[in-house]
């Protein structure tokens, strides 16, 4: 009885270190869990047999489970669930499209540095280089750049 409470907790702790190398890579509670299972089955033959008989379900233990990690990493089988692809699409590009360099608008809230502004018929969120410009005041476009409209007053 004592053999099959020593394996079942190596196999434990064997299939969750594998789970971890090949199927979950990255969130290490499984393969804790996998140690301390593996570790429960190595604690549990040194109670209940003598020196070297426990040594060797050690060495196994390591062994197996070196093996499980190294043919993991070799195998490649981790490959297929990772990420290939790339976003390559950004947002709002053509936020800008109808502003100009000198097109006139007015703040809608107070600028300290950032706010909102609204030219012609659109709103847009802005920033200003000059510093504070409070609500309702007269703005002119002084920069656009990288998504971002700079405003003067």
């Amino acid at each position: 009885m004592t053999w099959a409470i020593i394996i079942g907790l190596l196999l434990i702790g064997l299939l969750l270190v594998m789970l971890e190398v090949i199927f979950v890579p990255g969130t290490t509670l499984v393969g804790v869990l996998g140690v301390i299972f593996s570790g429960l089955g190595v604690y549990y033959s040194f109670q209940h047999y003598d020196f070297q008989i426990a040594m060797y379900v050690l060495g196994g233990a390591v062994l197996a489970n070196v093996l499980v990690i190294f043919y993991g990493f070799k195998s490649g089988l981790w490959k297929r669930f990772s990420l290939k692809d790339t976003i390559s699409g950004r947002t709002y590009d053509d936020r800008l499209v109808g502003l100009e360099v000198g097109q006139r608008g007015r703040t809608l809230s107070d600028i300290k540095p950032y706010g909102k502004a609204e030219f012609g018929d659109k709103i847009y969120e802005v920033k200003s280089n000059t510093g504070f410009i409070s609500s309702g005041q007269e703005v002119e476009i002084q920069q656009l750049e990288n998504n971002r409209i700079i405003i003067k007053q």
